[in-house]
């Protein structure tokens, strides 16, 4: 189980978009996250296991949990980046991964980002974004569970495996188009 310390100033973000992998790849470019961890929450076990959370039976979903200066980035800038990075419209599911694991979550850690997101989803809802209902759960923070080390920083470190070059590179790709202003400086 993760409790973060917060450095003064920072705050924390938990979102679940489908792997992880993937998640934590779009969320490292961003200018202002400062740290980005993958883990599991929103189930009933403790201190689950990756092999526990995949077999859906545990409740948890895959997440990451930033932490990022507001300074530089909003939390209403980081759930757009959320809203367009995923398909916020299948249930349990994300491309081929499925199972309740890989659902879309978000899961607030203080009323402001409850507002925040619930405000983003019925802004989507109302502008008719999707042609399908959008299945995104809003629920509170309990608690964090890291995953375990070789899911850290997983495509800087694996970038030639073929879920990598295959599925999360095509989304960095993507994301870096689609949101250059907020890239990270080099």
């Amino acid at each position: 189980m993760t409790n973060p310390i917060q450095t003064e100033g920072l705050e924390l973000a938990t979102f679940g978009s489908g792997c992880f992998w993937c998640t934590e790849a779009v969320f490292q470019n961003v200018e202002g996250v400062e740290k980005v961890e993958s883990g599991y929450s929103g189930g009933k076990v403790k201190n689950p296991t990756y092999k526990e959370v995949c077999s859906g039976l545990t409740g948890h979903a895959e997440v990451i949990q930033l932490t990022y200066d507001p300074k530089k980035v909003t939390y209403d800038e980081l759930l757009e980046i959320f809203w367009k990075t995923h398909d916020p419209t299948t249930l349990n599911r994300q491309g081929n991964d499925e199972g309740p694991q890989y659902r879309s979550v978000i899961f607030y850690h203080n009323d402001e980002q409850k507002r925040l997101a619930e405000s983003y989803k019925a802004k989507l809802i109302q502008e008719q974004i999707y042609d399908r209902p959008i299945v995104t759960e809003i629920t509170p923070f309990s608690v964090f569970y890291k995953a375990e080390d070789y899911h850290q920083n997983y495509y800087n470190l694996n970038g030639n495996a073929p879920y990598c070059s295959y599925v999360i590179q095509p989304k960095v790709e993507k994301f870096k188009k689609v949101f250059k202003d907020k890239l990270k400086k080099e």
